[in-house]
C-alpha cells in the first residue's frame, strides 16, 4: 500500500482525538494512520498514512473538515 505524508491545521482535533485515530481500521476510503506527528503549539498536525492514492487521503480529511496544506507520497527506509 502507498504511504503518504500530509500537513494540516490541528484544529478542531485535539492530542487525545489524536491519540484515538492512531490504531482505528481503515476507513471506507482504505486510509489507515502509520503514525501522527503534531504540535499544539503551532497548530500543526504531520500525518503519515497508508492509503491507496492521495485522492483518498483528500476525502479521508474532507469527512473530518480539515482541508489537507499538501500530500505527498513517500517512502520510509521501515519498509
Amino acid at each position: 500500500m502507498p504511504k503518504f505524508i500530509d500537513a494540516h491545521p490541528m484544529q478542531p482535533l485535539t492530542a487525545d482525538e489524536l491519540n484515538k485515530l492512531q490504531n482505528s481500521p481503515p476507513d471506507e476510503f482504505g486510509v489507515t494512520h502509520h503514525d501522527i506527528l503534531f504540535s499544539e503549539k503551532d497548530n500543526k498536525i504531520y500525518c503519515v498514512l497508508d492509503a491507496p492514492n492521495a485522492e483518498a487521503i483528500h476525502k479521508h480529511h474532507a469527512k473530518a473538515g480539515i482541508k489537507c496544506e499538501w500530500v505527498h507520497e513517500v517512502k520510509s527506509t521501515r519498509g
